[in-house]
């Protein structure tokens, strides 16, 4: 089954990374954000920091989360001709 808040377990694999960096998780968190279908992904971050924080409140994927919540990551990109020339 999977999960609507970490659809490919990106968030889950990068707490389970040892000595994973600030930048590594941010860069993480942005592919997560970029994978979502859910237009709102602060929902998905609450879900996920509950999931985590009790048990890992010093790892930098925690501290990434908790600037999402505070800043929620940009609307995602836009392809082809809307992405280049905006809407008209």
């Amino acid at each position: 089954m999977k999960d609507a808040s970490d659809p490919k377990n990106l968030i889950r694999e990068a707490y389970r990374i040892e000595g994973i960096t600030d930048g590594e998780c941010r860069s993480i968190f942005m592919d997560w954000a970029l994978s979502l279908t859910d237009p709102d992904p602060l929902p998905h971050i609450r879900t996920l920091l509950d999931r985590y924080r009790s048990d890992a409140p010093d790892h930098p994927m925690t501290a990434v989360l908790e600037q999402g919540l505070a800043n929620p990551p940009a609307a995602k990109r836009r392809g082809g001709r809307a992405g280049r020339v905006g809407q008209g």
